[in-house]
């Protein structure tokens, strides 16, 4: 009886799935029998992401590696973390709050690496513990559904494996590892008109990740299970299209660096796969924005090599394995960054040392007859003499889209150069925060203006905070980092930013001539009156960047103001300020790593304008809200006048060395 029932569920399974790929089918427009997904279906394994002619190419690499410090390094680094994972116990089904998707990410960075190194060295005892891992994850209850990342990861560290070990698994092993992804993967995701499968439809990250991963589980299992492969399929090319739209026009990602890397990271895998098993990537490159996004994740890069973190993105470095398949796809090693310290650990490292540039590709570069270690990225390494790796890229570059940016620079070889990157849009976007208008600044090595950042989710959903709502009234906005009064930006009235009022920017300029002894200007004026609905009638920002004098101007006007209401423009720096004053205005000295920032401003018709110094904490403070110390803002304040107006211009000029 037991038999027999099982029959008869997985044949309506069978029928369900074949009905569902011909409903995904026809929506995206693949309703021939031409369209099959499997119909160039690559036979053998491996076949996701590399093939065995990739593999053999990444064998020579190896042979020759030291030839090639950097790619040693990385290999050296890759075999270090390989035998760590021998030491540490299998993965265990343990939730963080809502998630486990921590372990979804650990499972995947030991798989790829376990994989990696195996293949390096021929040693199978990497490949024992891989099939370990694998056999631990699937003997999962489940790999909660509930919140599909968790998921998605899991199907993908499984399918990768599952792919590249294909010949050294045992029949029972594959049969094990290809149930689970079908049972705890594929099936909980295959459906988008379940609620909790709405990422199917998203514009964000998720979209993505979800898609990406099970995309890769599909094609992983399909001679076994290939209705329900072509199901996925057809349903990951119908829904993919939404994740890619965030992308127009220019590559700028509206929920900042980091989940460029998270989504973007996800959606390479993808291609890469369709490309390898199918010999197809569905024109999924061609859409709009996608491949120039690469581009786009360079300029957000400030010569010290950390990114402008806007929206919730960490403070960190420029590292995106993913860059260097981009270098590849594009035929542009100088898109290519070597990875840093801060991603020795990262699941997608192992990648790069499959990703890396072919030797007619790789730039010379004089640092490479460093020691064998970690070089710091590509972007800090770039000197005058090394200009055939230095980026094709404009100094001065502006990005459209739902959350458009301006980046500026005076060099993209001098370490020490000029950076301001400021930005407009909206704050209720996936991850937004109240930041419109908001900037940062670097100068001589050193970031003055910062952006705090994200700040970890289950640090706020322990207690008790929902943190993903997007109304006026969320309490997403409550959250001290992601409101505008911890970032670079006016606020007025002690009111929050309308997170519904959408910045635009009005004017973008680039080595225009302008009539004092300062040279040539680029700048960006931004329109923020919607982000001041109800607030005040018209406000700008202008931004003015002057590299041959090493300074920037911020100009900021503001009219139809309630009498008296207050305007402040605020800078969060971890500088240490000195504060003075003179009959012009209000000056601050900031110093920090040796080096020093003048920052000034005047006053304006007889009312003075005076900086002031607080902590970068909220002035009630909440017991979620993390604290930000050594952290600061320098503050100006000022009054609407009875007609409404009020204006504040604020001066910041790179200094000398601090003898």
């Amino acid at each position: 009886m037991k038999t027999l029932l099982a029959a008869l569920l997985a044949c309506l399974f069978i029928f369900s799935a074949s009905v569902f790929s011909a409903d995904a089918a026809r929506a995206s427009g693949a309703d021939s029998p031409a369209a099959d997904p499997l119909a160039t279906l690559r036979k053998e394994h491996p076949r996701l992401l590399f093939t065995a002619q990739d593999w053999t190419a990444f064998d020579k690499r190896v042979r020759y590696r030291a030839a090639d410090p950097q790619f040693d390094a990385l290999m050296s680094q890759l075999e270090k973390n390989a035998r760590a994972i021998l030491d540490a116990p299998p993965l265990e089904r343990v939730m963080t709050g809502r998630r486990l998707l921590h372990v979804s990410r650990e499972a995947l960075r030991r798989v790829l690496t376990l994989a990696v190194v195996c293949r390096a060295t021929g040693d199978d005892v990497f490949f024992r513990r891989a099939e370990k891992e694998m056999l631990a994850v699937a003997a999962f209850g489940d790999w909660n559904p509930a919140h599909f990342l968790d998921a998605a990861e899991m199907t993908a560290a499984l399918a990768i494996g599952y792919d590249w070990f294909h010949e050294k698994l045992s029949t029972g092993s594959r049969a094990v590892i290809r149930r689970a992804m079908i049972e705890k993967g594929l099936r909980e995701g295959i459906d988008p008109k379940l609620k909790r499968n709405s990422w199917h439809r998203s514009e964000n990250n998720w979209n993505q990740v979800c898609l990406g991963g099970l995309a890769l589980g599909a094609l992983a299992i399909a001679e076994d299970e290939p209705e329900l492969a072509r199901a996925m399929l057809a349903a990951a090319r119908a829904g993919i299209v939404h994740g890619l739209k965030p992308y127009a026009p220019d590559g700028v990602y509206p929920e900042g660096p980091g989940y460029w890397s998270y989504g973007t990271s996800y959606q390479v895998l993808m291609i890469a796969a369709l490309e390898s098993a199918l010999g197809d990537d569905w024109n999924l490159c061609a859409s709009p924005g996608f491949l120039a996004s690469a581009d786009a994740q360079l300029q957000l890069c400030g010569p010290s090599g950390f990114m402008y973190n806007f929206s919730d993105c960490g403070n960190g470095r420029l590292f995106d394995p993913a860059l260097f398949w981009f270098a590849k796809k594009r035929n542009n090693p100088a898109l290519a960054t070597p990875p840093h310290p801060t991603g020795e650990n990262a699941r997608f490292l192992p990648l790069i040392a499959l990703w890396w540039p072919e030797d007619d590709l790789a730039p010379e570069h004089p640092m490479l007859d460093l020691p064998l270690a970690w070089k710091p990225s590509r972007l800090r390494m770039l000197t005058e003499h090394s200009a055939p790796s230095v980026p094709d890229l404009p100094l001065a570059w502006k990005g459209a889209g739902a959350n458009p940016v301006a980046v500026f620079r005076s060099s993209w070889t001098d370490l020490n150069a000029l950076y301001l990157a400021c930005k407009a849009g909206a704050a209720n976007i996936s991850h937004g925060h109240m930041d419109a208008g908001s900037f940062i600044f670097e100068a001589d090595g050193v970031r003055w203006a910062f952006d705090l950042g994200m700040q970890n989710y289950e640090s706020l959903e322990s207690k008790g905070m929902q943190i993903f709502g997007r109304a006026q009234d969320a309490q997403r906005w409550t959250i001290f980092r992601l409101n505008n009064f911890s970032h670079n930006t006016l606020t007025i009235g002690g009111q929050p930013h309308r997170v519904d009022g959408r910045a635009e920017f009005l004017r973008f300029w680039h080595d225009e001539d302008i009539t004092d002894s300062t040279g040539k200007s680029s700048g960006a004026e931004i329109d923020l009156s919607p982000v001041f609905a109800g607030q005040a009638g018209r406000v700008r920002r202008t931004f003015e960047f002057l590299p041959q004098a090493r300074m920037v101007r911020v100009m900021d006007t503001v009219e139809g103001s309630a009498p008296g209401a207050e305007i402040r423009w605020a800078m969060v720096t971890r500088a240490k300020i000195q504060l003075s004053e003179d009959n012009s205005g209000s000056h601050a000295l900031l110093t920090q790593y040796g080096k020093q920032l003048r920052v000034w401003t005047d006053n304006v018709n007889g009312e003075k304008r005076v900086f002031e110094v607080i902590p970068a904490e909220p002035s009630v403070k909440n017991d979620y809200d993390a604290s930000n110390p050594d952290m600061r803002i320098l503050i100006v304040r000022a009054r609407a006048s009875a007609d409404g107006k009020a204006t504040i211009a604020v001066q910041l000029a790179a200094g000398e060395k601090n003898d």
